[in-house]
């Protein structure tokens, strides 16, 4: 990793942290479920995953959750372990997505890393990154939700049930405004840092 890169890392990571409910108090609970929080701490995450590297949004990732764990742990001691896992798993869709985008562009002989320019990945991506984080978290919830605290509630199958599509609705609203922010940052950043940027006038033309 380059200098440019690691330096943009600390910021996001320290921008990830200054962002923590507990810090900020930017967190606002679902209508449907004031338990489910909204918030915006993961829009440097995906940021740094669009810029710099999947280790870089991984390793903050891991770092916030440290920090939630201690000061913003919710109603459930190990409540940001599943914030983690949503993020994780948003990610590894947004990932793949812009690695098969950068695969078809290169078959056209474009500038891979311009696809953050293109409206077209950015809904593909949105989708997906939707899809992967509301389908795993759906698993980890049925799975996780009827064991006793601090891994779940102990719920019946009839109150998980109910909850299920309150979290599900969470996760994909959470995801529907998370992804386009942070990919609009991004390519401000991309632009005004020249990240991955073409190297002449061609290639950005192209």
């Amino acid at each position: 990793m380059d200098t440019k890169k690691l330096a943009l890392t600390i910021v996001f990571a320290a921008l990830t942290i200054a962002l923590n409910p507990a810090l900020t108090h930017l967190a606002f609970p679902a209508p449907f479920d004031p338990g489910l929080f909204y918030q915006i701490w993961e829009i440097p995450i995906i940021i740094a995953l669009l810029l710099i590297s999947p280790l870089s949004s991984v390793t903050i990732c891991l770092l916030n959750t440290s920090i939630l764990l201690f000061l913003f742990p919710g109603a459930l001691p190990t409540g940001p372990l599943y914030n983690m896992l949503a993020c994780l798993s948003m990610q590894i869709g947004i990932y793949t997505t812009l690695t098969l985008g950068k695969k078809i562009r290169a078959n056209k002989k474009t500038q891979t890393n311009i696809i953050l320019n293109s409206f077209k990945w950015l809904t593909i991506t949105t989708a997906i990154g939707i899809l992967t984080r509301t389908t795993f978290m759906t698993v980890v919830h049925y799975f996780a939700l009827p064991q006793p605290p601090p891994i779940g509630f102990g719920l019946n199958q009839v109150l998980i049930n109910t909850f299920l599509p309150l979290s599900a609705i969470f996760n994909a609203t959470l995801a529907l405004y998370t992804i386009p922010i942070s990919w609009i940052i991004a390519r401000q950043i991309q632009k005004i840092l020249q990240l991955h940027m073409p190297k002449n006038r061609t290639e950005q033309a192209k």
